[in-house]
């Protein structure tokens, strides 16, 4: 039996970091967990490009551009904050961004990780960010560096 997994090996890595700037006191915080996760692994700081966009929306966007130019980078690690506010508009962007996310990482170019915090209120979103419930950029910084290993080595 051949059994796949990726390792969490940074070196000779390059990632982008796509990050929207609507809820950017929450989105900083998970780019430094994303960062310091990729540098404790090896990934050199100028490896690191960080694409800010104006919100989880346009994360799709800039991500689909950069899978399509799979040699600039191994993996794609997605971060931003869709709280839930007083209309359905929260439900529809958290279901649109989750389902685009997947297809441009099922498109089978580039591991696209997403580190999309969905939460009920502020306070969920900063425990998410780096509190109690550790930080959903560093999280999606280890996905990334495992599935980028895991895509060099698969058939």
């Amino acid at each position: 039996m051949k059994t796949y997994q990726g390792k969490l090996v940074g070196r000779g890595k390059k990632f982008a970091i796509v990050v929207s700037r609507f809820n950017d006191f929450i989105s900083k915080k998970l780019v430094e967990g994303a960062i310091d996760i990729l540098v404790r692994h090896n990934v050199e700081e100028e490896e690191i490009e960080i694409i800010w966009v104006p919100g989880c929306s346009e994360i799709l966007y800039a991500a689909n551009k950069i899978a399509a130019k799979k040699e600039k980078f191994d993996a794609v690690i997605c971060l931003g904050a869709i709280i839930k506010g007083e209309t359905s508009h929260f439900d529809f962007l958290a279901a649109q961004v989750a389902k685009g996310i997947s297809q441009i990482s099922l498109s089978g170019n580039l591991p696209i990780v997403s580190g999309i915090i969905t939460a009920d209120s502020l306070e969920q979103a900063i425990q998410r960010a780096g509190a109690k419930e550790g930080n959903r950029g560093a999280d999606a910084g280890l996905a990334a560096l495992e599935m980028a290993d895991l895509d060099e080595n698969l058939i």
